[in-house]
């Protein structure tokens, strides 16, 4: 099963974790999607930048 990420909002104001898991994720411009095979550590970076991202399964 996979799961589709797109950026939705920039990560100007955001502490350098948060930018640092949107760049290990392949995000770093708003629009920009990937797609990822779900995994637990997937959705624990997720939930870090959930503010930024929208996840479409």
């Amino acid at each position: 099963m996979s799961v589709r990420i797109s950026q939705v909002k920039s990560p100007n104001g955001t502490n350098p974790k948060q930018k640092a898991t949107l760049k290990a994720l392949g995000l770093g411009r708003i629009g920009k999607s990937v797609e990822r095979e779900d995994s637990p550590q997937l959705r624990g970076q997720i939930r870090v930048v959930t503010h930024l991202v929208e996840v479409s399964e």
